[in-house]
């Protein structure tokens, strides 16, 4: 179909921390600082986006920044590991890597045929490191903090937990056009096309273990790629229509966006490859000046008060 789904867009989770997550991500993942900007639905709070150099879709991992708030709790309906993706021979230097830093991980552990090291990042969001066979393109950013040639690619995939896993699987197979590919004790692989990283979902069949909370160190939504507002606005039909309760098309400046509960509670979005984080700012400055759109625009003084001081900019 000409309006289907291309595969991840983005990952948002939620950060205690800002300026911690900032650190982390850039510092010690090397992945770039693409967007410092705030919550659009409460622009007291950062909103910050991370990617590679361009901030391409399917690259890009965002937190909303909730200082003060609660430790969230992993569970049932929930995402619990997002997945990066780095070529097949990088995985020794992620382990030395590591190890230098004191970084705790576990792994490498085999799964669905690929090696997998499994961390937390300080707010104890579970972040995995999958080498995947053919990872080469696009190429790694050349002034992170991981030498290129061993840098993150992009998301491979995410993991939700299911207390009823079979509604999901319905779900993703009839409603969103995914394929189930492989099954391993109570781990379930879909993908999208063809099938390379960042198409991938995999749902984990948890009947009868705790719902999960979503608050600070958990994932809060993933959105799904489509070209364009077109593609977006058959989906947003589709899913009205089988009663899901789906938002208006939102306008996030970076991409326009639709959200709904898939039926296990996991909060998922529909967004649109375009316009792209390079509206507001060229490439070689992304991430350098806090962002607002048009609309708050105005009221830039009054929000820079409210918001704590960041060390970030040229890097």
């Amino acid at each position: 179909m000409q309006h289907s789904l291309l595969g991840i867009h983005h990952v948002t989770a939620i950060t205690s921390d800002p300026q911690r997550n900032i650190d982390f991500y850039t510092g010690v993942l090397g992945l770039r600082l693409v967007k410092v900007t705030v919550n659009f639905d409460d622009p007291s709070s950062y909103h910050l986006y991370y990617g590679d150099k361009e901030g391409h879709p399917g690259t890009i991992l965002t937190f909303f920044a909730w200082p003060g708030a609660p430790r969230g709790r992993q569970g049932t309906g929930q995402i619990n590991a997002t997945a990066f993706s780095v070529p097949e021979g990088s995985l020794g230097y992620w382990i030395s890597y590591l190890l230098e830093r004191g970084i705790k991980y576990e792994g490498p552990t085999a799964r669905f045929g690929e090696q997998v090291l499994s961390l937390r990042d300080p707010d104890g969001l579970v972040i995995e490191i999958v080498a995947h066979l053919g990872e080469q393109e696009p190429p790694g950013w050349e002034n992170g903090a991981i030498p290129a040639e061993h840098a993150i690619r992009g998301i491979s995939n995410v993991t939700l937990w299911e207390d009823d896993y079979e509604q999901t699987a319905h779900f993703l197979t009839d409603t969103l056009g995914f394929r189930l590919v492989s099954e391993e004790q109570n781990t379930f692989r879909y993908e999208l096309g063809t099938g390379e990283s960042g198409t991938r979902v995999d749902v984990r069949n948890a009947h009868g273990f705790w719902r999960g909370a979503v608050a600070t160190g958990t994932v809060h939504h993933v959105a799904w790629r489509v070209a364009t507002d077109e593609a977006q606005q058959k989906w947003r039909e589709l899913l009205d229509a089988r009663d899901f309760n789906v938002t208006p098309v939102l306008d996030r400046e970076y991409f326009h966006s639709i959200y709904f509960p898939e039926p296990g509670g996991v909060l998922f979005e529909i967004a649109t490859d375009p316009p792209g984080f390079t509206v507001n700012e060229p490439v070689e400055q992304l991430g350098t000046r806090l962002q607002l759109p048009p609309w708050l625009e105005a009221q830039r003084s009054e929000i820079e008060r409210l918001l704590p001081p960041l060390r970030y900019g040229l890097r």
